[in-house]
């Protein structure tokens, strides 16, 4: 994942148009649930459109993050994904907000759990005297569920002008900056900015000296 999240937008148009304001907005796209705190958080959506929006909230697993055969498992059972999303439909008048609870319900698992939780907007009825257009934008929220224990091994091996990070399996995903290994409880809410790069449990990246990236 080369960001945080991911935006997603769908545009439904009929005609050349003249375009409808809905803006659906969140507080956080990131939710790190860490051992020794309450396994859920909040995130307020707001609307700070001038039109109702009807807002979804689709929860997946992250299979193999990272990997190239990572896979979005769906599933319409909470015990089954391990993940408690509500409300799953909600409906925002304009300047009105409400919370979206994200609760892991699993016990902690060996290593992470990774989420994506995607909250958008959808269509609702396009009426107009004239040709309009609705465009819709909602968000891929990144949800980790920690185990009881974290590590956060990183090693480091320096190849002629590039610097290779890894991480062994199994250990929690972790944060480097310019070939430094950032502790996990420096990372508990999200990756440092600067230059800073996340490197999944069982995977390595190469940095080319003197300069760093971030993803």
């Amino acid at each position: 994942m080369h960001t945080a999240f991911r935006a997603a937008a769908a545009a439904i148009a009929i005609g050349a148009a003249s375009p409808a304001a809905a803006d659906l907005v969140l507080n956080m796209v990131v939710v790190d649930l860490v051992p020794g705190q309450p396994p859920r958080a909040d995130i307020e959506a707001s609307n700070t459109g001038s039109e109702r929006i009807y807002v979804v909230a689709e929860p997946a697993e992250i299979v193999n993050p990272g990997r190239p055969d990572e896979r979005r498992v769906a599933s319409p059972d909470p015990a089954a994904l391990g993940l408690l999303v509500t409300p799953q439909k909600m409906i925002l008048e304009p300047g009105e907000r409400k919370l979206v609870r994200i609760a892991a319900i699993a016990p902690p698992a060996r290593t992470d759990r990774i989420y994506r939780v995607t909250i958008k907007p959808v269509a609702g009825d396009v009426s107009a005297a004239t040709s309009a257009l609705k465009i819709l934008v909602g968000y891929d929220v990144l949800v980790i569920a920690r185990p009881a224990v974290m590590t956060g091994t990183v090693t480091a091996t320096r190849t002629g002008a590039s610097m290779t990070l890894a991480t062994p399996a199994p250990p929690t995903s972790n944060c480097t900056r310019a070939g430094s290994a950032i502790p996990p409880a420096r990372t508990a809410r999200r990756c440092p900015r600067g230059g800073s790069t996340r490197a999944r449990r069982g995977r390595s990246r190469s940095i080319p000296r003197g300069r760093s990236t971030t993803r």
